[in-house]
């Protein structure tokens, strides 16, 4: 059984086996979540990113690609480019469920066990955050039914307390 764990705090602390970058399709580094993760981790992350974009050009929206985790306390680090918002009309919330999808599967394949991910693309990218976490938990859900027993613990990580009440909110209203 998957446990599904919401938590109010820094993502680059989180002592599991992946945690999950909200990054661009570069692979570079950049702020927010992305530019935590990458100072944290150190420049090994940074190295393996720049022979992935050597490799295969970047990442697409939606798409993910695994790194070291660098210094992190993390075993592996899940780069997924999420959607930059533009009304909702533009595909938006499948290529967000994509990014969950996409990183949950990497987890998968690559025998790991708990996955921590933060509110993708609710920074920068505009999107609204409601409508995100309602993307984010049907995904991780989907994911869970679909391949039962492959992950132990997925944890969503909230910077900020208006992310983790809705979280909250849309976990406790399915129970």
């Amino acid at each position: 059984m998957t446990k599904i764990t919401i938590i109010h705090g820094d993502i680059t602390k989180q002592p599991v086996d992946a945690i999950v970058n909200a990054a661009n399709s570069s692979l570079m580094g950049g702020g927010g979540v992305d530019g935590a993760i990458h100072r944290a981790g150190g420049p090994g992350i940074l190295a393996e990113c720049v022979e992935i974009r050597d490799r295969q050009g970047g990442c697409k929206t939606g798409e993910a690609v695994i790194t070291t985790a660098g210094r992190l306390p993390a075993k592996k680090v899940i780069h997924t480019v999420g959607p930059v918002w533009n009304g909702g009309q533009h595909n938006e919330p499948f290529l967000l469920a994509n990014c969950y999808t996409n990183s949950l599967r990497l987890a998968k394949e690559n025998g790991l066990h708990s996955i921590a991910f933060p509110n993708i693309s609710t920074g920068i990218y505009g999107y609204p955050k409601a409508q995100a976490a309602n993307v984010a938990v049907a995904a991780v859900r989907s994911f869970i039914d679909n391949n039962y027993g492959a992950l132990k613990e997925i944890i969503f990580v909230c910077f900020d307390e208006e992310n983790y009440n809705l979280y909250m909110q849309i976990l406790e209203s399915a129970s």
